[in-house]
């Protein structure tokens, strides 16, 4: 089942993210034969996670945490830097209230953990506990707010309406005719937030990157064999963080849908064009018609950008820089209906970010087979998520049990199959420009 040939990651090289971080250390690369209790595949937010709680766990076992390229290269460090605690928009239409107060109780508990790695491990990440907007430019938006509204009333949440003026004073354009602030959400640097994650492991796990591996195989005691170009691991057990790129290794295959999401960011703005802006730093907006755009401002001075959907079954192959430059100047439009007076000021980055969907907006978390553990499909909320899910995984790897544990496998299953090709990739690329034309008054 496992011994196929994976395809592997091909991020571009153009994440803003990636290229505002210094000082990395030399990668650690997979090298000879090499004997793991546990290994971890993936050094994303759930990969992360896991490798942390087993170590935790389990303090005399070796941990090996091992990713295709470097940390924050992929897709944790290429999103737009939201940890939200509100489950995403599809699960909030969910009608069993208990099953959304376990999806909340679950992001909370990331968040929370998230936090306390950040203060004790001085990690340098922008961490910010700014809150989130989520803003209507027109009717069709407006509509959108107003289920929120319910949405929030129904859950019991907290949420307060912000009229165009007031939220003009915060992010500098009166593009917005109204919008809903939800207090739970923090901003961050995704690839800073990841790489400081990840140097701050336990001392038994072992992070190899920049090694990916390329064949799983079933060795003769009921373990595995990990195989990549320079090197293999033999281990027991197998954790996979690993997203959309889990089919790879011939689980849940045609069950995962691979989406790339694009984002464009300013370079740092001058002093003159931080009071030509007029708002404020540290915020970040959603779109109320998800579809829309996704806007947000950094500590540091840098607008960002966030729209396009593409699917994308060759990841990284489906792209093309002209693609990505036709993108850059969709973005532009976005950008400067929104920031008229800032027209001037150029994009130093556009990259794109892949990630994992599935047709009945279920994620998968549990064991495939024996010995092998995966967490998969985060819908596009990967920040809390990932990191939670990561979490837990462990503990069922390792035989423990908690309440979070109990919550986390009754609000997750197995994502549903999708049609064969060609008619996925028809529906798929229909569905995606249907919603950015019904949409397109609110990009």
């Amino acid at each position: 089942m496992t011994n196929k040939n994976a395809n592997l990651p091909l991020d571009d090289s153009s994440c803003g993210w990636y290229s505002a971080l210094h000082d990395l250390p030399a990668a650690k690369r997979l090298q000879g034969q090499q004997r793991a209790d546990y290994a971890v595949i993936g050094a994303g937010f759930a990969g992360l996670a896991a490798a942390r709680r087993l170590a935790e766990q389990l303090p005399e076992a070796r941990i090996l945490l091992i990713d295709a390229q470097r940390v924050g290269y992929g897709a944790s460090g290429r999103n737009s830097g939201f940890v939200i605690d509100l489950p995403h928009k599809f699960a909030l239409e969910h009608p069993d209230p208990a099953h959304k107060q376990r999806l909340l109780g679950l992001n909370r508990a990331a968040i929370s953990q998230l936090q306390g790695l950040v203060d004790q491990h001085g990690i340098d990440c922008q961490w910010s506990h700014a809150g989130k907007y989520q803003g209507a430019v027109g009717p069709r938006g407006q509509a959108y707010l107003e289920h929120f509204a319910k949405l929030m009333k129904d859950l019991g949440e907290p949420f307060e309406w912000v009229d165009r003026g007031a939220l003009a004073k915060v992010i500098g354009s009166q593009h917005y005719s109204q919008a809903i602030f939800t207090p739970g959400c923090y901003l961050m640097q995704p690839a800073a937030l990841v790489n400081g994650l990840a140097r701050s492991l336990p001392a038994n796990v072992e992070l190899l990157e920049e090694s990916p591996i390329q064949r799983l195989e079933s060795d003769a005691n009921g373990g595995w064999v990990l195989h990549g170009s320079q090197g293999r691991i033999t281990t027991p057990k197998l954790l996979l963080g690993t997203s959309i790129f889990t089919q790879e290794f011939g689980y849940l295959r045609n069950r995962l849908l691979p989406v790339m999401t694009f984002a464009s960011w300013t370079r740092q703005l001058t002093d003159a064009e931080l009071a030509e802006y007029g708002g404020q730093l540290d915020w970040g907006l959603t779109p109320a018609d998800h579809a829309g755009t996704t806007v947000r401002m950094t500590q540091d001075r840098r607008l960002i950008i966030r729209n396009t959907y593409k699917h994308v079954p060759k990841y990284g192959r489906s792209t093309s820089d002209a693609m990505r430059q036709q993108i850059a100047r969709d973005h532009r439009k976005a950008f400067v209906a929104r920031f008229p007076q800032l027209a001037a000021v150029p994009f130093t980055h556009t990259w794109g970010g892949v990630y994992a969907i599935s047709r009945n907006f279920t994620n998968f978390f549990g064991e495939l087979q024996d010995g092998v553990f995966a967490s998969a499909c985060d819908n596009g909320v990967g920040a809390a998520w990932g990191t939670i899910s990561g979490t837990l995984l462990a503990d069922l790897a390792i035989g423990a049990d908690s309440s979070q544990l109990r919550d986390i496998q009754a609000v997750t299953g197995m994502p549903s199959l999708n049609p064969p090709e060609p008619f996925l990739g028809l529906g798929v690329r229909s569905r995606i420009r249907l919603a950015a034309f019904n949409s397109r008054s609110e990009i």
